[in-house]
């Protein structure tokens, strides 16, 4: 299958695995609270393609790609990693989840805005939804 190169939708994301959010200080905790960069490390590019999901810059080794069969769920929610209380008032920044073969669950914000708490997170789950329901 040739590569599509025409995304479909882009944005910028503050990104963490489940492992690093677990990992945080109560300390770290507190800081997300003035700054969810604080906890969210990862920073590039969310983009959806006909044929994939990328999370580009994601490490040193660069973009981290997905497939359709590579994504186990997405969902808009709250965890014991990342909840209600750090996540922002009424319920704002739910992350957006995404239950992965290759690295497990992977929490977004994406294209967050920091003073007023909003992020496009439920759009995305949409999006990323209905792609994983289209034939690939």
């Amino acid at each position: 299958m040739a590569t599509q190169n025409t995304a479909t939708a882009q944005a910028p994301y503050i990104g963490a695995t489940t492992d690093e959010l677990a990992r945080k200080s109560s300390g770290d905790q507190v800081a997300g609270m003035l700054t969810q960069k604080a906890l969210f490390r990862r920073r590039g590019e969310i983009v959806l393609y006909p044929d994939r999901l990328v999370l580009s810059a994601w490490n040193d080794a660069g973009d981290l790609t997905f497939r359709r069969t590579d994504i186990r769920s997405v969902e808009t929610r709250f965890t014991e990693h990342y909840g209600r209380f750090v996540g922002g008032l009424l319920g704002a920044c739910k992350p957006l989840v995404i239950d992965t073969a290759p690295v497990g669950e992977i929490y977004l914000l994406v294209n967050r805005k920091e003073i007023m708490e909003t992020t496009d997170d439920k759009k995305w789950e949409k999006l990323i939804k209905a792609w994983l329901a289209e034939q690939g």
